[in-house]
């Protein structure tokens, strides 16, 4: 019986790779923040301090910064033009929190500048939370009750997700870029603490690549399960 049920639905193989590797992604994300964070940097900045520098310097006085709790919770919300950075950035003088601080003002510094990439995510947002509500339960209520309809309205949704995850990419992508480049010339990390941020960045960026693949997998999973379900019926 479980071999049967297993032999049914083998998809479920394609999902496990994604899972892997995000566990190893949050893993490596993680061991790579708390290595660098307990590094104090020569020059004492934190990261409250880069993201104020970084944010002055492109004429961003107007963008506040803000402590928030959690773990890695660092994020910047254009609506109330403000930086969120955890605690363990906020006061942190380690390369690693300085790092993540200015990739935040990176992303404050795309919007200013009319980044498209990041106001086209911004406009995929609320269509992107609908899809990540309905489109695993659509799916399986179509395939319950041998709706194709239903099944296809839950991969274009699903499609949807993998969509934005797909433009977050050059998002993140560009926000490091910027924030290493500004981090290079500031004079606010010697070359070895830089390297640590570039680490933290790089190693960040991983999970939104495993955030991908995951997305992809599910979704091929969808449309290999929706297929044979149709070449059943005929």
């Amino acid at each position: 019986m479980m071999f049967g049920l297993f032999h049914y639905d083998w998809t479920i193989l394609l999902v496990i790779p994604g899972f892997l590797i995000s566990l190893w992604a949050q893993a490596k994300v993680s061991s790579t923040f708390k290595k660098y964070s307990a590094m104090r940097t020569y020059r004492g900045y934190t990261g409250y301090d880069a993201a104020r520098r970084i944010l002055d310097a492109n004429g961003l006085s107007h963008v506040r910064i803000e402590q928030v709790a959690g773990h890695l919770s660092d994020h910047y919300d254009p609506r109330a033009n403000v930086i969120r950075l955890s605690a363990g950035v906020y006061s942190s003088p380690s390369p690693a929190a300085i790092g993540v601080a200015a990739h935040e003002a990176g992303h404050a510094i795309q919007y200013a500048k009319g980044y498209a990439p990041i106001k086209f995510r911004a406009g995929l947002v609320s269509i992107t939370n609908f899809s990540s509500m309905l489109a695993i339960p659509l799916f399986f209520i179509g395939l319950l009750m041998a709706s194709e309809p239903l099944m296809l309205a839950g991969i274009i949704l699903y499609a949807a997700i993998s969509f934005f995850q797909l433009v977050t990419l050059p998002v993140e992508f560009n926000a490091s870029s910027r924030a290493l480049a500004v981090l290079s010339g500031s004079g606010m990390l010697n070359p070895d603490e830089l390297k640590g941020a570039r680490k933290v960045l790089t190693a960040a960026a991983l999970t939104y690549v495993a955030a991908l693949l995951t997305s992809l997998l599910t979704l091929l999973r969808l449309i290999l399960i929706a297929g044979g379900r149709g070449n059943r019926r005929r």
